[in-house]
């Protein structure tokens, strides 16, 4: 049988791919199913047909999977956040252990063996929510989570995987949009004013901060939103307006202005303290990412005597949890908002000898190198593409230690783990952490260490 648009096959799942679906084979075609459950027997619909593979869609489970169960998302699969809401979550978990793994087998050619995979709760789990904001075709303003591959908008506002009272605060946004007849923006026509409601909650401290995202400068009624959202929920501290009038994907601009209150909350993590503003980078799960911090720090292996180079530092959150057991700290950041937070964290925590530098990340570690600054650990924490191959290879020049590696693509740090093999710097520990429970998404750290045959220069 061929397989071709619209026609029905019968499907075993055998895996998941990168992006959480399930993969079956027929007659040696790989069949990509969206909620597949590896163990399922399913009756499955093709909606696309290529050479090398096929996308379907369930129709009939025909033999459920022992680790299959029942959604408890009113809106999954419709919005794109979730992947496994039909999965065990134990099942879950050693499917991403598996995947770090895999990555590192079949892109670098390493078989080395994920110690654990750190996990966690896998609901209410978020510090923030990015929800964009649009009217329905019967005129009715939506409020939600955008469908799979499209700017479709899946109104939402009680995500299981965000805090309950972020409901509350979306639902008396959404009143206020409709009392005061305020526009909402239409991306296809780059019209309108209100984009996203962003909210963010420090877990430690219980603040919550509420930004408005706009294509413009000021917020009509804005007295009486202020009003409203302070009688509503008294943890609210900060709320902020964002400017935003590019006509792009990017849900923040780079201008910001108070409403109300701080520019800022504060967290506690790792046991240091934090300032947030709205362009700030942090982790959106509070407990998984002390533990994966604690695990770096752990990899580092740090005894006070070290200098250590923190590149893609952000707020500067995992070098200053490391500040008390090296002799410095040096971070490097892109976003000068971020920088300055960073800054401000250290001084916050009477945290002497950290010191943070605004610039990209290949621009600072050529800087650093030249300075002579001799780091002994580099941490790296890249964006989802990874390091360029010239940070890597500034970093190698430097010769520190040991390189721990904090990602959150295992293809791209095997790739960068190859990349640095060849510089000299075996991959000796490797470790998963679940920070983003339900969905495709999983981090892990890395212990790279200075082989001791490579010639210094």
């Amino acid at each position: 049988m061929t397989v071709g648009k619209n026609s029905e096959i019968e499907l075993e799942i055998e895996s998941l791919s990168a992006e959480g679906s399930g993969v079956g084979h027929f007659d040696g075609l790989a069949v990509f199913v969206a909620g597949g459950v590896p163990g399922d027997r399913l009756l499955v619909h093709i909606i696309k047909a290529k050479k090398t593979y096929a996308i379907g869609k369930i129709m009939r489970c025909i033999r459920p999977s022992a680790s299959r169960i029942a959604s408890d998302c009113p809106v999954f699969p419709r919005c794109g956040g979730c992947a496994f809401r039909t999965m065990t979550y134990e099942t879950e978990a050693a499917e991403k252990k598996r995947r770090v793994e895999e990555a590192f087998h079949r892109l670098a050619h390493m078989d080395i063996a994920c110690e654990e995979i750190l996990t966690g709760a896998p609901a209410r789990y978020r510090n923030k929510a990015q929800y964009p904001v649009a009217v329905s075709e019967q005129g009715e303003i939506q409020i939600g989570f955008y469908a799979p591959r499209t700017r479709r908008v899946i109104d939402c506002t009680d995500c299981c995987l965000q805090p309950a009272e972020f409901r509350v605060i979306a639902e008396a946004f959404r009143a206020f949009l409709q009392e005061f007849r305020i526009s909402v923006y239409d991306a296809e026509r780059g019209k309108g004013l209100v984009r996203h409601l962003y909210l963010r909650k420090g877990y430690a401290s219980g603040e919550i901060m509420v930004c408005v995202v706009l294509n413009g400068k000021t917020l009509p009624h804005s007295d009486a939103l202020v009003e409203q959202l302070c009688t509503l929920n008294p943890h609210i501290t900060s709320i902020v307006l964002n400017q935003n009038t590019q006509k792009t994907a990017v849900i923040l601009g780079t201008e910001c202005t108070v409403l109300w209150g701080a520019p800022q909350i504060t967290d506690t993590l790792c046991g240091v303290s934090v300032r947030l503003s709205p362009l700030s980078f942090y982790q959106v799960n509070h407990d998984m990412a002390e533990r994966l911090y604690r695990k770096a720090a752990e990899f580092a292996d740090l005894d006070g005597s070290e200098t250590v180079l923190d590149l893609y530092c952000g707020t500067g959150t995992i070098g200053l949890s490391m500040a008390s057991r090296a002799k410095r700290i040096i971070g490097a950041e892109i976003v000068p908002a971020a920088v300055a937070d960073a800054r401000e964290n250290a001084r916050r925590n009477g945290i002497e000898n950290a010191e943070f530098f605004c610039g990209d990340a290949k621009e600072a570690a050529a800087r650093f190198r030249e300075e002579g600054v001799a780091p002994d650990v580099v941490i790296l924490d890249p964006p989802r593409k990874g390091c360029d191959e010239a940070v890597l290879c500034t970093v190698a020049e430097m010769r520190p230690q040991k390189i721990v590696y904090v990602s959150c693509d295992p293809a791209t740090l095997a790739r960068d783990a190859a990349r640095l093999a060849v510089l000299g710097y075996r991959t000796d520990r490797l470790c998963a952490a679940d920070l983003f429970p339900r969905t495709h998404h999983v981090e892990s750290v890395a212990l790279m260490v200075k082989m001791k045959f490579v010639k210094e220069a």
